[in-house]
């Protein structure tokens, strides 16, 4: 099935549906669009409705606007699936893929989108409660069969989409609508989401179950989802409230250009990739876990925030999601407790280099064939 779409964009063709803020190429086809994003979710203090059983969704802190069915206060981390999920892995000491030398030679001298590592803050999650409203979407041309879900999505009042003050996609970028549905205990994750009035469209929906712990295959191979690499979003987030609580605990989501991701091969976690990514065999594939080196001086860097992402990265690591620009996305501070202001800014890791990286292993590359087999 094909993902790509040539768009006319200011003169310039762009070989995607919707561009993200400050990206050249976006993510092409399911959700992806590489704006400058990166996000984070927390895990969980006290105060969260659990989901005891299968140590799933515990958010901090909450409480809803049950009159209007509007947001509710996201205060402090949140955990969103249980542990075993592979964004949960603490890989301090897992082993390097034998090709790691070369492919970090090759990304060092390609260097992050922008030249350096810089963080985006336009993704936002919302949590919605019982009371919050569902809504049917008209799918367009970004929804992609089987790989997408249709189905009713709750859009708590008041809320905004990525890069958005509200729920209009009014910029042509990812737009990107991420809901928490408490009760339910799963995750709504749309790309190019557009709501205006009575009228919804939406993208590539995926709804992920938030009590399951995903296997190699997510939510089906050769599927996408919100993001080009075909997982979760929400739980690769970092936020104001993990910075400032002193940890990350699990891996962080990041984004290449185009050119600097593998062409035509992806590698679990990961279930898919992009026909826009053209890559050498030496770029990383879709999938692709990198680790800060441990060795890396951590008092080099300017803030305390930026040595709490930073112990993240050697702990956690990072994995290759999109396409686009900014090399990490952290979750807006809209809806958390802390503030980033005087926390972390979006050039605090900028003296990180690819070269300052190291490549776990890959495992067994797959051939992107777009046939996307969903799993139950």
């Amino acid at each position: 099935m094909g993902k790509v779409v040539a768009v006319l964009i200011f003169g310039c063709v762009v070989l995607v549906s919707g561009c993200g803020t400050d990206s050249t190429l976006s993510g092409v086809g399911s959700g992806m669009g590489g704006g400058n994003t990166a996000m984070g979710s927390a895990r969980a203090s006290s105060g969260g409705q659990a989901n005891s059983a299968a140590g799933g969704l515990s958010i901090s802190g909450g409480s809803a606007n049950s009159a209007t069915g509007g947001l509710s206060a996201v205060a402090g981390p949140q955990h969103y699936f249980p542990a075993g999920n592979p964004w949960t892995i603490d890989v301090s000491n897992a082993a390097m893929d034998p090709d790691s030398g070369a492919i970090i030679t090759w990304l060092n001298q390609q260097g992050f989108g922008t030249g350096q590592m810089r963080i985006d803050f336009t993704i936002d999650v919302l949590i919605a409660d019982a009371s919050t409203p569902k809504r049917d979407f008209q799918p367009t041309d970004d929804f992609y069969s089987p790989d997408c879900d249709q189905v009713p999505v709750p859009v708590p009042v008041g809320g905004n989409l990525e890069g958005e003050t509200g729920y209009a996609c009014t910029t042509d970028g990812d737009c990107h609508l991420l809901v928490v549905d408490q009760p339910a205990s799963k995750l709504y994750e749309m790309w190019r989401a557009n709501i205006v009035g009575p009228d919804f469209f939406g993208g590539c929906l995926a709804v992920w179950d938030l009590g399951r712990v995903y296997g190699p295959t997510g939510r089906g191979e050769q599927c996408t989802s919100a993001d080009a690499a075909g997982y979760p979003i929400a739980p690769l987030l970092f936020t104001a409230d993990e910075v400032k609580a002193g940890a990350i605990e699990h891996a962080i989501r990041f984004i290449l250009p185009n050119a600097s991701i593998r062409s035509g091969e992806y590698v679990h976690p990961a279930t898919h990739s992009t026909s826009a990514a053209s890559g050498p065999k030496t770029a990383p594939p879709y999938g692709a876990r990198l680790r800060l080196r441990a060795d890396f001086p951590l008092a080099s860097l300017p803030s305390d925030g930026a040595r709490v992402v930073a112990r993240g990265l050697q702990k956690y690591g990072m994995l290759l999601a999109d396409g686009g620009n900014i090399a990490l996305t952290a979750q807006t501070d809209r809806h958390t407790q802390a503030k980033w202001d005087g926390l972390l800014g979006s050039h605090d890791l900028v003296s990180i280099t690819p070269g300052d990286f190291e490549v776990l292993a890959l495992g067994t590359p797959l051939a992107l064939t777009n046939d996307c087999l969903r799993s139950p």
